[in-house]
């Protein structure tokens, strides 16, 4: 894309400027850029309303889905940041939708604290390492060599492990800008 086709700064502040498309955005990335708009729709009314999509009242769906219907996503789809078919229902992100990535941020995930797990594997990496190394009881027989294609086979499956569960998870996380609301993250 050149840098004539992509959004000027006025249009990002634009469309970033209501957090309803906002949500919509972080929603459609969460989902591999593509969703039915009873799911988009059910899911920004949860995070408006700070709740699950299943304890949603039908007017707080029926409010998000007539804005969405009407205004967001018809603006959205006007500036080339998503494809909005209203017939089939389907909202899916456009060619000018990576132009808002550095300004959404991450789109965090509700997950395993895999920093914490790995914190933790090297901790007790080390303190086997040191074990063998000064000879401690039960700990003097073991090879280093096997210690160390041990730690790394361990290594090698949790990442192994967290890849594939960061990339088939359906667990839709909430934006970022929800958890410093709710006083989480950074």
């Amino acid at each position: 894309m050149s840098r004539a086709d992509e959004l000027s700064q006025d249009e990002v502040f634009e469309v970033l400027k209501s957090p309803r498309r906002r949500y919509a955005l972080y929603y459609l990335r969460r989902e591999g850029g593509e969703s039915e708009l009873s799911d988009l729709t059910e899911q920004v009314a949860a995070w408006e309303n700070e709740t699950t999509p299943a304890a949603l009242s039908t007017d707080q769906r029926k409010r998000v889905y007539i804005s969405l219907y009407q205004t967001h996503l018809p603006k959205l789809d006007e500036a080339n940041i998503v494809e909005y078919d209203r017939d089939a229902g389907i909202v899916r992100l456009g060619d000018r939708a990576s132009d808002l990535d550095i300004y959404l941020g991450d789109v965090s995930r509700d997950e395993f604290p895999w920093d914490r797990y790995y914190l933790a594997l090297v901790a007790a990496s080390s303190v086997l390492v040191a074990a063998v190394w000064l000879d401690a009881p039960l700990f003097g027989a073991i090879p280093g060599l096997l210690l160390a294609t041990l730690i790394l086979v361990v290594f090698g499956v949790s990442a192994v492990v967290h890849f594939l569960s960061y990339r088939r998870s359906g667990t839709v996380g909430t934006p970022p800008e929800l958890h410093r609301a709710n006083g989480e993250g950074n």
